[in-house]
């Protein structure tokens, strides 16, 4: 079970840092040079242009306050539901609002998104089944 918190955890820090990239290069190509990682953090931090990228953030901060519980440690049923979760978020939608249609915009922008968007899903499928050999 902590194999499979590892793993998903680890997928969505990629994932997250492939977007946050996209993201800034579309930000600079728009709207203007980001300069330094502390003006980068603020922006990710505080501008509504990445806004759309908190719920990633949460989920993985979601993963992690699982992985270290202590009481009540954490559950094959807790991964499930973070797997489910991580599932249901990662669903780009042309006509959709907030993450899914900014997820789908990303894809459509940035090849790099559309390859760690298939990595995820076969991540997905592969912790789905429940396997312990990770």
């Amino acid at each position: 079970m902590q194999q499979r918190l590892t793993g998903l955890r680890e997928g969505l820090l990629r994932l997250h840092k492939i977007l946050l990239d996209s993201e800034k290069d579309h930000y600079e190509h728009e709207i203007c040079k980001v300069s330094t990682p502390g003006q980068l953090l603020t922006l990710v931090i505080h501008d509504p242009w990445f806004a759309w990228l908190h719920k990633l953030s949460e989920l993985i901060v979601q993963v992690d306050e699982t992985q270290e519980a202590k009481e009540p440690p954490a559950t094959s049923a807790d991964a499930d539901r973070l797997v489910a979760r991580t599932k249901a978020l990662l669903v780009p939608a042309e006509d959709g609002t907030g993450f899914a249609k900014r997820y789908d915009e990303a894809m459509q922008r940035d090849p790099d998104v559309i390859i760690a968007h298939g990595q995820m899903a076969r991540l997905l499928t592969m912790l789905g089944r429940r396997s312990d050999n990770l």
